[in-house]
């Protein structure tokens, strides 16, 4: 399968023509990434400057410019390392799940994926609340596909509306993750297997 590596390709592939970088390069570049994340959940996006990156950094800003030329840049590049590995978690979890059980494990790792790191979860709901015009399809399309396949997998039809039920499925996994971020003590396994149940009847009844 791979719906959503596919995605992610799109939404976060590197620019063309630029030079190699050097591995002192890299590792500055993922130290700020890394840095931006945890400025970014603590205090949103339009609070985090490339001031106080490189304050955080303990470079000048200048040197952060080196490396990306303006914030937006910086937070571009954030966001697509953690879509990356969103994506990437879950992509995996899908790959090795039989068809009729991706549903499922969709579900289940999306959920664990932003609840055990909560600074990516943060970062993607500053990215959703910042981004003028956000592509919907490229969150529900994927799940929708994955849908229609674990139906044909049991013998039945696609299903005539599989794009709903995406959003519906993904709307409730934002509630589930912000309410973990709201309080500590939610249990989000918990929640994940109630949405599973709910998901099963109505891809499946």
């Amino acid at each position: 399968m791979g719906y959503l590596r596919r995605m992610a390709a799109r939404r976060a592939a590197p620019g063309t023509g630029e030079k190699p970088l050097s591995f002192i390069e890299q590792a500055r570049r993922g130290q700020l990434i890394e840095i931006t994340i945890g400025l970014v959940a603590e205090r949103g996006y339009a609070a985090t400057s490339l001031a106080s990156i490189a304050q955080a950094a303990g470079i000048t800003k200048g040197a952060v410019l080196y490396h990306f030329a303006s914030k937006d840049a910086v937070m571009a590049a954030a966001h697509a390392h953690v879509l990356s590995a969103l994506v990437a978690d879950v992509g995996a979890a899908v790959d090795a799940a039989p068809a009729d059980q991706a549903p499922a494990a969709y579900v289940r790792r999306m959920v664990g994926h932003m609840a055990d790191r909560p600074d990516h979860a943060r970062v993607l709901i500053e990215a959703m609340i910042n981004d003028d015009r956000p592509d919907s399809g490229a969150r529900w399309k994927p799940l929708a596909a994955i849908l229609q396949d674990a139906r044909k997998a049991r013998g039945q039809d696609p299903g005539t509306d599989p794009r709903t039920l995406a959003l519906i499925v993904g709307g409730a996994i934002d509630a589930i993750i912000g309410e973990r971020l709201q309080d500590a003590d939610y249990d989000v396994e918990a929640g994940a297997e109630s949405l599973i149940a709910m998901l099963e009847a109505a891809t499946f009844a």
